[in-house]
């Protein structure tokens, strides 16, 4: 299985890749306000790069529940001057995390490679033609509702094959748009629109989407399911986050997005070296 990503590739399997998180932005559940200023927000995503990031991830807008929109020019102004500084420094993909084409489309032409797409539930077809355009690498993001909604009240019959199902219309509706399936990773959006319920059966279903034939990306670090089922404030949901990332590993992820990263990149190893003698 291949991904590709404007002019990266990486072939499956391998060692699963680490996606480092970089929020810049003021209310993040977990990091809101420590990367406002570009060079910090840079600087961050280099010792990211430096502890085993394979892939970085840099969002202007924040997706926690209930969280309420940025003007397009606002999170412009976030996101471009830290693409910008990294491009010509790191050798790794950048990842813009948006919900908004041109944005989208600004950062790939900045020197982005990936799109990291909360929305990938919208109709409008503009942001998959950016991605077509740029033959950059797309992440879809499974999402009941809008960031500001979607804890609301959080519905399924049967959340595994719901999300399942969505996969497989949005691969097709991609592939339509001029989006090949070479360019997708697909991410089954713990915390977007599900209850703690919901979170787990996902989590322990996550082989189940391995059928489909794209990588998957497992997004778990320091989400608030973890507060709500163990109590653990934001700042001590890191021995959880881990044990998530591990059983993805485990059950065939291929990148897991985390804000910690050395601590990520060891767990997995070690994992996947247990793996690798299992009899």
């Amino acid at each position: 299985m291949i991904f590709r990503a404007r002019h990266f590739k990486f072939l499956f399997p391998r060692p699963a890749l680490v996606m480092g998180i970089v929020n810049v932005t003021p209310d993040s559940f977990s990091d809101g306000g420590r990367f406002l200023e570009p060079e910090v927000a840079a600087n961050h995503a280099l010792k990211l790069a430096g502890e085993g990031a394979e892939l970085l991830d840099i969002g202007g807008e924040s997706t926690r529940p209930g969280a309420v929109p940025v003007a397009e020019a606002e999170e412009l102004r976030r996101v471009l001057p830290v693409i910008e500084r990294l491009a010509g420094r790191v050798r790794v993909p950048i990842a813009i995390d948006t919900l908004k084409p041109g944005v989208a489309s600004a950062a790939l032409r900045a020197g982005a490679s990936i799109v990291n797409d909360v929305g990938a539930n919208r109709e409008d077809e503009a942001m998959w033609r950016v991605v077509a355009g740029e033959r950059a690498g797309y992440v879809c993001v499974h999402l009941q509702g809008t960031p500001r909604t979607m804890q609301d009240h959080p519905l399924y019959s049967d959340v595994v094959r719901e999300v399942r199902d969505f996969f497989l219309e949005r691969i097709r509706r991609l592939n339509d748009c001029g989006v090949t399936s070479d360019q997708i990773i697909l991410d089954v959006g713990i915390g977007f629109g599900k209850t703690p319920r919901h979170q787990l059966q996902l989590l322990g279903a996550l082989r189940k989407f391995g059928e489909l034939e794209r990588p998957l990306l497992l997004g778990v670090s320091r989400k608030s399911f973890i507060g709500a089922l163990l109590g653990a404030e934001v700042a001590a949901r890191l021995p959880a986050s881990l044990a998530c990332a591990c059983l993805g590993v485990e059950a065939g992820v291929q990148i897991i997005r985390a804000h910690d990263v050395a601590e990520t990149v060891q767990a997995i190893r070690m994992t996947e070296a247990i793996l690798a003698h299992r009899t």
